[in-house]
């Protein structure tokens, strides 16, 4: 058996005094003490509530940086009757244009300090309504900003109006002014795209339209009948298919007008997920783009720049719009009787015709 013996020595290793210990998490106190403020005004700016004086605002965010502080948000949602949460709803079949919605969604709350909830709906459900409305009670959402084609949804907006819930829409079909709602002009953007393959000297020109359901693509149809009769160009309705802003519904509009007698020269698809379809049906039946046949689409996704070749396209600057859906909601939310907010209940964006390899003229 082994045993302890008097020869047998035990080293002990010392412990450095000078480890570093985890850094203490930075609190409201600590900003006050440090902006040389009240805790109330530190919540006061944090929430961007109104009659805060400039400097004092300034003192307080630059003691927030300094002090890398971050609000507690399960603190704030227990001693509030409503959650610093933003739901976003959304039944959207294009993953690029969602990732740009909630990367600017995600960009918004963080600077505001909320949080952001995400949730799935089917525009078609029978049950949508009590759906959104158990959604919103069980996490008791400060507001929702609603994607196409849930913001045009009617009897879903009227059971928001008459419940006092507070939303934003993005891109809806009715621009009222009493609904704040972010957009661009898509009637002038699918014009613009139109008057550019027209000025390509294209004269049979195909058009997939978006999902009906979305206000959106009614509009940039619209667009693209006005640079027909501007240029004193007749529309072939054959050259009109119904697409669902999907990359599959882009694959099969692409064969139904590309495999028709007299098929067009050139392709406007309402979104650049589509646009990729039409683009994958190409080259499976061998015609050159842009050599035999154009290609436009519309958004500016990622993968307009992706696809070989890029596609023209109008850019839709949807991170900067979802973001300014937020600040939106934010002070929608925040609005007071007494007091006034700053800033205009919606907002237009610009949008940019952006032209790459994949529309030239006819052959």
């Amino acid at each position: 058996m082994l045993g302890c013996t008097a020869r047998q020595r035990y080293h002990l290793v010392p412990v450095p005094r000078n480890r570093a210990r985890p850094t203490r998490a930075r609190t409201i106190d600590d900003v006050a003490a440090r902006a040389g403020v009240s805790i109330k005004t530190v919540s006061r700016v944090i929430n961007r509530e109104a009659n805060v004086r400039p400097d004092t605002a300034r003192r307080v965010h630059e003691a927030i940086r300094e002090l890398r502080y971050r609000p507690n948000l399960a603190a704030r949602n227990l001693a509030s009757p409503q959650a610093y949460l933003v739901n976003v709803l959304y039944d959207n079949p294009s993953d690029s244009y969602m990732v740009g919605v909630l990367n600017g969604v995600l960009a918004a709350c963080e600077i505001a300090h909320y949080g952001m909830l995400l949730t799935h709906c089917d525009v078609t459900s029978p049950r949508l309504i009590d759906h959104v409305h158990e959604t919103v009670a069980q996490h008791r959402a400060s507001g929702l900003v609603l994607t196409p084609p849930l913001c045009d949804h009617a009897q879903l907006l009227a059971s928001f109006d008459a419940n006092g819930i507070d939303y934003v829409s993005i891109d809806p079909r009715d621009q009222r002014d009493d609904r704040p709602f972010v957009a661009i002009d898509d009637r002038r953007a699918g014009y613009e795209l139109t008057d550019y393959l027209l000025a390509c000297g294209h004269r049979r020109i195909g058009f997939i339209r978006g999902h009906p359901l979305h206000g959106a693509a009614a509009r940039r149809f619209e667009g693209f009948r006005d640079a027909h009769v501007e240029h004193g160009v007749l529309l072939d309705d054959r050259l009109v298919v119904g697409g669902l802003f999907s990359f599959e519904s882009g694959i099969e509009c692409g064969r139904q007008l590309l495999h028709r007698r007299g098929p067009p020269t050139a392709i406007f698809a309402s979104n650049d997920d589509m646009a990729a379809g039409v683009l994958h049906v190409a080259q499976e039946m061998g015609i050159e783009v842009p050599a035999q046949l154009s290609v436009a689409g519309f958004d500016d996704t990622p993968i307009a720049r992706y696809v070989y070749p890029s596609l023209t396209t109008i850019r839709q600057p949807i991170r900067a719009m979802a973001q300014g859906a937020v600040d939106c909601l934010i002070r929608h939310i925040r609005r007071r009787p007494d007091s006034a907010v700053e800033g205009p209940e919606s907002q237009r964006f610009d949008y940019e015709l952006v032209i790459r390899q994949s529309v030239a003229a006819p052959a």
